[in-house]
């Protein structure tokens, strides 16, 4: 019988590649393996396919190429590319949460870190931000590489 609102796990590079229905079963198969490559899937069907299909359909995908002489945008009309990107992932509310940093216009991993047991969506998503800006402020950079335009207060 299918299981309702649970995910599956696809482990390619673990201790024993394949399917697992919860994330401690996934977790046994990548923690401690150097190099792991697994992901999550909101059924065992598609957590199949992408097992057969590989993980180069689903993980390293190169992000939207920039075109040459792209510029930064402020407002409305695209991403800023000259930035860090940071999200946040837990299995459970709370539950094991990890989270990381990737160059947005590359898609090049800054920083990861994790996994943390016992924690929340919301706070790897905070902790990654403070990562960030620590990280920045250490290393004296701005970002992103544009300025904001000043514009007049109107009120």
């Amino acid at each position: 019988m299918a299981k309702t609102g649970s995910k599956y796990y696809v482990v390619w590079k673990g201790k024993k590649p394949g399917v697992y229905s919860s994330w401690g079963e996934c977790q046994k198969q990548v923690m401690g393996f150097d190099g792991a490559k697994y992901m999550s899937f909101p059924n065992q069907e598609q957590a199949a396919t992408a097992l057969r299909n590989g993980m180069g359909a689903y993980l390293g995908k190169k992000k939207t190429p920039v075109k040459p002489g792209a510029k930064n945008t402020i407002k409305g009309s695209g991403p800023v590319w000259e930035s860090i990107s940071v999200d946040a992932a837990c299995s459970g509310n709370p539950g094991i949460m990890e989270y990381q940093g990737v160059y947005t216009k590359t898609g090049e991993r800054i920083f990861y870190s994790g996994p943390y047991a016992e924690s929340t969506n919301n706070i790897g998503e905070f902790l990654a931000l403070v990562h960030v800006l620590a990280m920045l402020k250490k290393q004296d950079k701005r970002m992103p590489s544009t300025q904001i335009p000043k514009r007049p207060c109107r009120g």
